[in-house]
């Protein structure tokens, strides 16, 4: 298939002057591997889910390092933890950058090894599926994995074949999952919840597991990168909030599948349409910062008398956004009540000088005017102008 360029690209290139080490983890298939072997072509490349590679490497880790013409990437490194040691060692002794590239799709346990030993020698990112910056083939019913949107006729089946691997690969990797036909009937079950208040004994209760099981399988979600935690917004506002976080699936087109949506005309009809485009907004929000080198800063807010706004982004010097998305091509005053009053509250508490933004986004209607003024201070926007202008 034919590269995509990719906005980290940018990100990557400038650390590569500076630090001795890049690590880029992110979900399997977002293209980690494409990005560096685009970027870095000379440099020698080593696949350590190989089973000659691992032998090799720890039969004689000194050894086979000594072989190894760098710059050079390892890609899946987390398969290997205790090259680290090694690594950190030889950058140690000579301090040249950009010679160590380093992949991983399994974040917290490549997140350990590299606090541990790379602490100050690696720059560290996070690639995610393409955005829609980065090409307008992303849809919410593709989502952004290349395979998938590169071959639209066979992502019904990319998909199916993704969740499989998937199960057998990261899953066992991560946690001895036991019985995979369970996982499978809990991961169809949280694509049903998509865009909701985490509630773990809802989720336990219809397939018959434990709270602390849940925990742990959500724990392997977020590890691998496969879903998105949104936290609630911490300010106090003198109301009581709810503290639980929103989940979402991290690809639009994945949540699509498990929920067995194939075509446009099944989403347009589908009930879970809304939250799937909300979620597909939050990647999107999510993918921005992660491609510009930001910390991830997306929160929600719900409150016990019902006000509930969909998403919150800090700006700069306190700023924030308020987020609202509606899976509709018309827009009207209604939709922006909630954000209208959140934003009365906390202009009332936050100090001079900072802002409160509110903007309401939608589906571009195929014909007829745009309306980007719905109520005072509120803009509405088609989500792909608003994702443009982060």
């Amino acid at each position: 298939m034919r590269y995509i360029k990719r906005e980290l690209e940018e990100q990557v290139a400038r650390a590569v002057r500076g630090f001795p080490a890049v690590v880029l983890t992110g979900p399997r298939r977002a293209g980690k591997t494409s990005l560096l072997r685009r970027l870095f072509p000379k440099a020698s490349y080593f696949l350590l889910e190989d089973p000659d590679v691992v032998a090799r490497l720890r039969a004689d880790p000194q050894g086979f390092l000594d072989a190894v013409k760098t710059p050079t990437i390892f890609d899946e490194v987390q398969n290997v933890p205790e090259v680290f040691a090694y690594v950190r060692s030889r950058i140690d002794r000579r301090r040249l950058a950009g010679q160590w590239l380093l992949t991983g799709s399994q974040e917290a346990p490549l997140m350990q090894g590299v606090s541990e030993s790379m602490a100050g020698r690696a720059a560290v990112f996070q690639l995610l599926p393409l955005s829609s910056r980065e090409t307008q083939k992303v849809t919410l019913l593709l989502g952004g994995y290349p395979e998938a949107i590169a071959r639209p006729a066979g992502a019904r089946l990319w998909f199916s074949s993704y969740v499989q691997t998937y199960l057998e690969r990261d899953v066992r990797a991560v946690t001895a999952v036991k019985d995979l036909a369970t996982f499978r009937r809990f991961l169809a079950l949280l694509a049903t919840r998509h865009g909701q208040v985490l509630n773990r004994s809802a989720l336990a209760a219809p397939i018959g597991v434990s709270v602390p099981t849940i925990s742990q399988w959500l724990g392997v979600l977020e590890t691998t990168a496969q879903i998105l935690i949104v936290p609630p917004f911490y300010e106090n506002l003198g109301k009581r909030l709810i503290k639980s976080p929103k989940i979402y699936l991290a690809d639009s087109g994945l949540a699509c599948h498990l929920l067995g949506i194939d075509t446009a005309s099944e989403l347009h009809k589908s009930p879970f349409r809304g939250s799937l485009f909300e979620g597909f907004i939050a990647a999107e929000i999510v993918k921005a910062q992660a491609n510009a080198g930001r910390r991830r800063e997306l929160y929600h807010f719900r409150d016990e008398q019902g006000l509930e706004v969909d998403f919150l982004v800090p700006g700069r010097s306190g700023s924030v956004s308020l987020i609202e998305c509606k899976a509709a091509a018309t827009v009207t005053p209604a939709m922006a009540a909630p954000m209208r009053r959140l934003a009365s509250a906390m202009q009332g508490r936050r100090r001079k000088g900072t802002t409160v933004s509110m903007v309401l986004l939608h589906l571009a209607p195929r014909a007829g005017v745009l309306t980007s003024a719905v109520a005072p201070g509120v803009r509405a926007l088609p989500w792909r102008e608003y994702i443009d202008q982060l």
